[in-house]
């Protein structure tokens, strides 16, 4: 395999997996604020959102073995799991290193998810966050598109919707809940209907 092609699709590779990075948090917080209304089937959305971050892990799988492939810049097994360790830009390729390790974090746990307890996984499930923006800070910074108008227009737009959806969920969070309407019992109702007079013309 030519140099190029793993170059291209090392590329190609990193700014899929980046993309579906993006629309899994974006789905997960259209999930959470509900803006999609109740007419949207919530195991259908939950199994997309679970889709497009196993997308994401096998599209970076895909950048990483490419990068390893190809002779152009040298990288191994340490410089593509250690952070800071790699001799071509080691800051930025730190940043995707430890978006690797946040997304391993959240995807296996997401796996058995029923295992743990609540608290546990929903903290642990935070750091899609972290790995949005770790990722999205590698983007930026490693690799020839980088500078790209295109490229950097995608990923600001995608920082603006996962930031607008964040403060909304913020704010609906921050509001009281809504008080449950209170049932009456058959009985009582029943009573109050007798009770009632029935008006006649």
């Amino acid at each position: 395999m030519s140099s190029n092609l793993l170059w291209y699709t090392a590329r190609a590779g990193g700014i899929v997996a980046w993309t579906l990075v993006s629309a899994s948090v974006v789905w997960g917080l259209l999930m959470s604020t509900k803006v999609t209304g109740k007419k949207v089937r919530p195991n259908w959305m939950l199994d997309l959102h679970r889709g497009l971050g196993a997308l994401a892990v096998i599209f970076t799988v895909v950048h990483v073995a490419a990068i390893m492939l190809d002779s152009y810049v040298p990288f191994g097994w340490v410089s593509n799991l250690v952070p800071f360790t790699s001799s071509w830009h080691p800051v930025a390729v730190a940043w995707g290193i430890i978006g690797l390790y946040l997304m391993l974090a959240v995807e296996l746990t997401s796996l058995v998810r029923n295992r743990l307890p609540k608290r546990v996984w929903r903290g642990i499930h935070f750091a899609s966050f972290g790995l949005f923006v770790t990722s999205a800070v590698h983007a930026l910074t490693a690799g020839t598109d980088s500078g790209t108008l295109a490229l950097e227009a995608w990923i600001l737009g995608c920082v603006a919707l996962v930031v607008g959806l964040t403060v909304l969920r913020v704010l609906q969070a921050s509001q009281p809940p809504a008080p449950k309407p209170q049932r009456v019992p058959v009985r009582t109702a029943a009573r109050v209907a007798e009770k009632e007079p029935v008006l006649t013309r």
